[in-house]
């Protein structure tokens, strides 16, 4: 394996769009009806989407490669949580997936550093995270890295909606 991140251009759209499919259904696949899972898939990851995110000055994704093949993704940007306490000039770290071959060897914890490191690149500020309320590691990852529980909200998926815990780490 010849591991490496690196920062996502427009043109990695489609590695993106389809990485972003993939990772979210290796974790996530199985709590959805797959018409639902389906139609979230074809909307939130969408090849135009992620171009759309890609070209914003104010978001930034990282990708973990393994040979030039895309394992793993971050993704950064302004946030858009739904808490009474975001504040203009807030970052949220919005996506961090690795494939289940390449985790629980540090790569998590690497790409989790490059968007910390860019959210916080003028200066201290609060980050905000959104996590599924079932996702325990992921819980256990953040808070390692000082952010704690301040709100709930509901993340739909089709029909579904899931129990999703807000986290904060203030500057």
């Amino acid at each position: 394996m010849s591991l490496s991140i690196r920062r996502a251009k427009v043109a990695d759209a489609a590695t993106l769009s389809s990485l972003c499919a993939r990772t979210f259904t290796e974790t996530f696949g199985h709590l959805y009806p797959p018409e639902d899972l389906d139609a979230f898939l074809r909307d939130a990851y969408a090849v135009e989407r992620q171009a759309t995110i890609l070209a914003q000055p104010g978001y930034a994704v990282w990708l973990l490669e393994d040979d030039g093949v895309a394992v793993g993704h971050a993704a950064a940007g302004p946030c858009g949580l739904p808490h009474p306490e975001v504040a203009p000039g807030d970052g949220e770290l919005k996506r961090l997936y690795v494939l289940a071959p390449y985790q629980d060897a540090g790569w998590g914890g690497r790409l989790f550093a490059e968007a910390e490191r860019w959210l916080l690149r003028d200066g201290p500020r609060t980050l905000w995270i959104g996590v599924w309320s079932e996702n325990h590691g992921a819980q256990r990852f953040y808070a390692r890295r000082g952010f704690e529980r301040v709100g709930t909200y509901e993340f739909p998926v089709g029909r579904v909606r899931d129990l999703e815990f807000i986290l904060r780490r203030p500057a």
